[in-house]
């Protein structure tokens, strides 16, 4: 008798656990695809990352010339005044 019940409270600890899984094993796909997705995202973020830090390098350079060009254009304008 004590056999059947404890049988009895498997069983049922059993079917409650395969009831409480089945949700969670049927999103499993979802979030397989929500991960490959962020995923994918990072690898873009990183690509644009390192497209501004050479926007960044580039615009540095710039910057410099631009300051040369402008002490050139002050000293072309001090000789003119002279």
């Amino acid at each position: 008798m004590v056999k059947w019940i404890v049988l009895g409270v498997v069983l049922f600890a059993l079917v409650v656990l395969a009831l409480a899984v089945r949700p969670v094993l049927a999103r499993l796909p979802r979030l397989r695809r929500a991960a490959l997705a962020l995923q994918r995202r990072q690898t873009e973020a990183e690509a644009l990352r390192s497209a501004a830090e050479t926007l960044q390098q580039r615009a540095e350079g710039l910057q410099e010339r631009v300051t040369v060009a402008q002490e050139r254009m002050a000293l072309i304008k001090a000789k003119r005044g002279k």
